[in-house]
């Protein structure tokens, strides 16, 4: 394992976010914040609450969820297509270093900030509602697998676009309106039976619904069946990134 490398390539993706830190941090938790506002103050004040949780403490990690997908996704994306947009990336390909190194220091690069960001944005809540983790290890580790998987797939989107415009189109048009559909903001137990069976086919549910059982102890679906669903996803990830890289789908001319 060329530890070099990998150090080499992450400190530069890590320095890329030092650059951009108001679009990359400041951004995210500025807007999450007007969530918190708006949603707590508006819908709030009509739901005081949700299975036993205030509405604001309630929505707290549906939040966490939606900024953690959304920037692990365009942090990784970003991450490998500019090198393939400018070129470089086959001075890393022709460099003395492994596909699972290249991935390991750009997906570990993009999650890594997606972490910190999902971390500021925990402390962030805890000025405007009152939060507790029942399971901080859990809480960690589903915001963790859920970094690294969803860096995995912008990882993944980065490689198959072949334009900016397409970075944002899978987290658009398909990861935001799942978050959003996923019960990051209410419990599918609120749904009529029919929708609330459909909503089960959105794998969103199951990352949010495991992530907020470690906060409260409450979940719309079993915490074990959230970190498998979490787990095959992750497994799918790993596929694919290492058949684009058998194959050279998109990486060689």
């Amino acid at each position: 394992m060329n530890l070099h490398a990998i150090n080499a390539i992450y400190r530069f993706e890590m320095a890329r976010a030092r650059r951009t830190l108001t679009q990359s941090i400041i951004s995210p938790v500025i807007s999450t914040s007007l969530y918190f506002v708006v949603f707590g103050a508006a819908i709030g004040s009509r739901i005081p609450q949700v299975d036993g949780v205030s509405y604001g403490s309630f929505i707290v990690p549906g939040l966490i969820m939606l900024a953690l997908l959304t920037q692990s996704i365009a942090n990784a994306s970003f991450g490998i297509y500019f090198p393939r947009f400018t070129g470089t990336i086959y001075e890393v390909l022709s460099a003395p270093v492994s596909y699972l190194e290249i991935v390991i220091a750009y997906v570990g690069a993009a999650a890594t900030k997606s972490i910190i960001l999902g971390l500021i944005i925990l402390a962030t809540a805890a000025l405007f509602v009152p939060l507790t983790i029942q399971h901080p290890l859990w809480m960690l580790m589903f915001l963790v697998l859920t970094a690294v998987t969803f860096s995995l797939l912008g990882f993944i989107i980065g490689i198959w676009a072949d334009g900016f415009e397409k970075l944002q189109l899978v987290p658009m048009l398909i990861v935001t309106p799942l978050t959003f559909l996923g019960g990051s903001f209410y419990s599918i137990n609120m749904l009529p039976p029919f929708w609330q069976t459909v909503t089960l086919f959105n794998p969103v549910v199951y990352l949010v619904s495991g992530f907020r059982w470690s906060f409260y102890g409450i979940a719309d679906v079993s915490p074990m069946l959230s970190l498998a669903m979490t787990l095959f996803f992750l497994v799918a990830c790993i596929v694919t990134v290492g058949w684009i890289f058998r194959t050279g789908y998109r990486l060689k001319p």
